[in-house]
């Protein structure tokens, strides 16, 4: 599906003009008790658990950015936005202790076309009785929180005031010099310096040990990294378009696969909102 945010049709601009309030506890609440209240899905290969622990881990998704807007909160102030959203994210195999030597969910993301994919993976995926996609990613989880092969995971798996971390390859600048790799001020912009103002001068020492030490900040190839921001918070979830609203800035560019997990540096009490605690779980049914 496509998404722009500059089109005042867009689902962006529908999802934003719907009042702020009807976003609130209301919905969240309502979302943790369809969760609570629905029966475990059956499949031989796992069964998903009702009870939830502060020790639960639950499975993360993966969204695509489509880019940056603006939002305000209850006082006025201007947050920065960036939105994310879910295409067709279904799980795709089950890793079990018994079988893998540790729990764990492969998810996947935009369904492909069979005429793009190798035989050998056609095959796998025809195995597992699950659909082709275009991007896989595996997130670690606790036993109590596996979920059945072909389960969709939708924007409701996250609930509105929660924190999450996100992980993606960051933006590419290619070849950098030191100036603007690693910010180094450069040579002075006087006489005797003659093309050499954003140089790194010098690297190595005298005679001894005549070499230049292995991690030295030089010119060399900047971005294209996986990076991981902690701790933003989900300002909006907008589960009829599948659309994450989240506080703050996401690596990677527009269309880039994005991983988003609850965050695991805040203990459970300050990870989700009090009225959202316990969260869906094992997701949202």
């Amino acid at each position: 599906m496509s998404l722009k945010l500059w089109s005042h049709s867009s689902l962006v601009g529908r999802a934003l003009a719907t009042p702020a309030m009807q976003w609130t506890k209301t919905a969240a609440i309502h979302t943790t008790k369809t969760a609570q209240q629905a029966a475990p899905a059956d499949n031989a290969t796992a069964t998903p658990s009702s009870s939830w622990t502060p020790q639960s881990i639950r499975t993360g998704v993966i969204a695509r950015k489509k880019g940056m807007t603006s939002m305000w909160d209850d006082k006025g102030v201007r947050m920065p936005i960036t939105v994310l959203q879910l295409e067709d994210v279904i799980v795709t195999d089950v890793r079990t202790v018994e079988k893998n030597g540790y729990s764990a969910l492969q998810i996947g993301s935009t369904i492909k076309k069979e005429k793009n994919v190798s035989k050998p993976l056609i095959e796998h995926f025809k195995k597992l009785g699950v659909g082709l996609r275009q991007k896989l990613a595996e997130f670690r989880v606790t036993e109590d929180a596996m979920l059945p092969l072909g389960t969709e995971l939708r924007a409701s798996h996250f609930v509105t005031g929660q924190y999450v971390d996100v992980t993606a390859p960051s933006i590419g600048k290619g070849f950098a010099g030191v100036m603007k790799r690693w910010n180094f001020a450069g040579q002075p912009a006087s006489h005797g310096h003659s093309l050499s103002h954003r140089s790194a001068g010098s690297t190595g020492q005298r005679k001894w040990p005549s070499k230049v030490f292995k991690g030295k900040k030089m010119a060399g190839r900047m971005g294209g990294n996986s990076v991981t921001v902690q701790n933003l918070k989900v300002v909006k979830v907008d589960p009829s378009e599948n659309l994450l609203f989240i506080k703050g800035s996401v690596p990677g560019f527009d269309d880039q696969y994005i991983k988003i997990k609850d965050a695991v540096k805040l203990k459970a009490e300050k990870r989700y909102p009090q009225d959202a605690c316990p969260p869906p779980f094992p997701t949202a049914l």
